[in-house]
């Protein structure tokens, strides 16, 4: 099957699942790459975590900060479905900095997340990637700032109403009304982008060696594993990633590791058409285009840019 066919058919199963997306494959050890719509910017959601992480390990590996060193982190005290961990603790909490890494990367932690910016601002987290010349991943705002959109406001028994919302207001150019969903204001990278990044943390670069051990093994940790994970995990692979959801967005950039040695950074950014919160279906459809531009790049066919 030629990469064009993969490509169409790719195009074809995201919008029969009512699917707008980015999917980028690329072999991390020749550059061979397919995807479609590679450069077109997403708001990044949760993703932002894993250049957050980057900046504070870079920062531990100078030594600026001490990994050991506990930060005081107030409860979140939220109640409605989904954040995870100190997002939803009652009291307040002593945790080191080097767990809150683990809380914010792993289990996607937003209260720990903004703990760790209070030590390496969004500014600061911005300026590192510039310095490891990672390109194309903008960083503007907390993770907490995620948590103040409609479907907040609304409450869950109006979930539909804030995703109608966030799927029609859109505009031609990728501005939005909800600031956290218009690429000009959001925290937002590419596909491209984030696969760079990727491709970064898993080979030699500019990254220190400390620092991208780490983040592999966080990422390897995610306890987020309904969306690509069922596609890319086997007893002869590994599959470490980190996921973002906010509204209608779905995202997933990880890498699979064969017990071949081949390794394959993936990349996956969605935004649903479908005003519903629970969507199984969505993400089984996520995985299975991934899984079928990174077979067939795996079979040695040439890289192609749809």
């Amino acid at each position: 099957m030629s990469a064009t066919t993969v490509v169409r058919d790719a195009r074809d199963l995201l919008d029969e699942a009512g699917l707008d997306g980015a999917f980028l494959v690329r072999d991390l050890d020749t550059g061979a790459e397919i995807g479609f719509d590679t450069d077109t910017p997403y708001p990044m959601a949760s993703l932002v975590k894993v250049p957050l992480a980057v900046a504070v390990l870079e920062r531990i590996a100078r030594g600026e900060l001490d990994p050991a060193a506990p930060v005081d982190v107030l409860p979140g005290r939220i109640t409605t479905p989904g954040p995870t961990g100190l997002s939803r603790f009652r009291h307040p909490a002593r945790i080191a900095v080097d767990d809150l890494l683990y809380l914010s990367t792993s289990i996607s932690d937003s209260v720990a997340a903004d703990a760790l910016f209070e030590l390496v601002p969004p500014t600061a987290v911005a300026t590192e990637l510039r310095r490891l010349r990672v390109d194309g991943i903008t960083v503007r705002h907390r993770a907490g700032d995620l948590a103040d959109t409609p479907a907040e406001r609304l409450g869950p028994d109006h979930a539909h109403l804030a995703h109608s919302l966030a799927i029609g207001a859109a505009t031609p150019g990728q501005g939005h009304p909800v600031a956290q969903l218009d690429v000009t204001r959001a925290n937002a990278g590419s596909a491209r982008a984030f696969a760079d990044l990727l491709h970064a943390l898993w080979r030699p670069s500019a990254i220190q060696e400390a620092t991208a051990a780490r983040v592999r093994a966080l990422m390897g940790e995610n306890l987020h594993r309904q969306r690509l994970a069922p596609d890319f995990t086997s007893d002869a692979s590994r599959w470490s990633s980190k996921t973002g959801t906010l509204l209608h967005l779905r995202h997933e950039a990880g890498v699979v590791e064969h017990a071949d040695g081949r390794s394959y950074a993936v990349v996956a950014f969605t935004a649903s058409r479908v005003p519903a919160v629970a969507q199984p279906g969505s993400e089984a459809t996520m995985a299975q285009v991934a899984r079928s531009l990174h077979d067939h790049l795996r079979t040695g066919a040439l890289p192609w840019w749809g």
